[in-house]
């Protein structure tokens, strides 16, 4: 994790506090290599812990005080009593995070004690990479690391702060992103059962980068947009007949869509097909098979482009331009809930400077901003910093 984090939190830690950390907890933040929207339909997902996250330095403390300094707001403070009902902040959504992540693990059943933390972060927030829930998770892994609990496992953790996400803060996310960021390892992207919570650690193949792209097209929409798309799948599901669109089939879909929404079924098409691929592309990975990767990654998008209807023109200019650059050797889709945030790419170490410099030289976004691109390293999950 970036040092540079380490001494923000440090700094921040002793300025508001008086005294120096006991220790030090990190959590990543995570990128989607394929599997967008299937997580909250039950179904698989592929993502990679990248080396970009949240850095949190902690002390306990001996009352029920939690106090909170938030670096990257000019140190802003929050605090909270553990002894009395934890509700969110009157005016500030960053508190919320670490608030909802405590009351769900007292409601978990464990004793929690007092704690003064700093926090800092270097995952963009809205782009896609999962800021908040590489932020939760560390709240969950600080707790842990404070008091020990070897029982809390990476996937207690997870759920607990999905829990935070969904009830707390009211983004009705699925589980993906908080469980990459508790297990990921190290040179390995996940596949993830989104229903049995199973993952199988795939080796990312020798040579290979993860190149993303933020597009600085602000997520301003994703909210309120990916709890319509949810409620939309859910709506297909009922359909159907089935659990959740990880039980339903292309054949379904072909043979039972009469008196459904064209604009649902479209909806459903797309994670039905993405679960495919999603599977499809855990296999062509195993293999090295970078050209089929690339050919999974193109659908992947153009079913997000035309049956999700997720993503925006700058998107899709900047996902042809990566694919055009990488040829047969990769490829690239948008990643994220959608509506602008990030790319990411899967091309060869010795393609990065030329790919880049073609981001530099053809991508602006609506704004004419130039695309921030990120050469990240597939890395481990949440832990404490020796």
């Amino acid at each position: 994790m970036n040092s540079a984090l380490i001494e923000a939190v440090t700094t921040a830690f002793e300025s508001s506090f008086g005294a120096a950390p006991t220790l030090f907890v990190q959590a990543p933040g995570r990128v989607n290599l394929i599997g967008e929207h299937t997580d909250y339909n039950d179904g698989f997902v592929l993502p990679c812990a990248i080396n970009h996250g949240t850095v949190i330095a902690a002390t306990p403390r001996n009352d029920g005080l939690v106090r909170v300094v938030a670096a990257d707001y000019g140190n802003a403070v929050d605090q909270f009593r553990l002894d009395a009902p934890i509700v969110p902040h009157a005016t500030e959504l960053w508190p919320n995070y670490v608030r909802g992540v405590v009351k769900y693990l007292q409601e978990h059943g464990l004793a929690l004690q007092g704690a003064d933390l700093a926090l800092s972060g270097d995952v963009p927030q809205g782009a896609g990479l999962s800021s908040s829930a590489s932020l939760e998770v560390a709240v969950a892994q600080a707790f842990k690391s404070l008091q020990g609990w070897t029982e809390l496992q990476p996937t207690d953790m997870a759920l607990i702060a999905q829990r935070a996400e969904n009830r707390f803060v009211g983004c009705n996310c699925g589980i993906m992103d908080q469980l990459i960021s508790a297990r990921g390892q190290a040179g390995h992207a996940l596949l993830i059962d989104c229903r049995s919570l199973d993952a199988r650690a795939v080796p990312m193949p020798p040579g290979v980068a993860v190149m993303i792209v933020n597009s600085r097209v602000q997520r301003g929409l994703v909210e309120s947009a990916y709890n319509i798309r949810r409620q939309q799948c859910e709506a297909a599901a009922a359909h159907f007949g089935v659990p959740a669109l990880r039980d339903a089939t292309p054949e379904m879909l072909d043979t039972r869509s009469a008196g459904i929404d064209p604009v649902v079924l479209r909806r459903a098409r797309h994670i039905v097909t993405e679960n495919q691929r999603t599977l499809d592309a855990c296999e062509a990975l195993s293999r090295g098979d970078m050209q089929r990767m690339g050919v999974l990654m193109a659908e992947s998008h153009a079913s997000m482009r035309d049956d999700f209807e997720i993503t925006v023109p700058a998107i899709d200019q900047l996902v042809q331009l990566l694919q055009d650059a990488i040829g047969a050797h990769g490829g690239a889709r948008m990643t994220g809930g959608g509506f602008g945030g990030c790319v990411v790419a899967l091309l060869p170490e010795a393609m990065v400077a030329q790919v880049r410099a073609v981001v530099d030289a053809h991508y602006r976004s609506p704004n004419g901003l130039p695309g921030d691109v990120y050469v990240c390293l597939p890395s481990a999950g949440a832990g404490a910093i020796a």
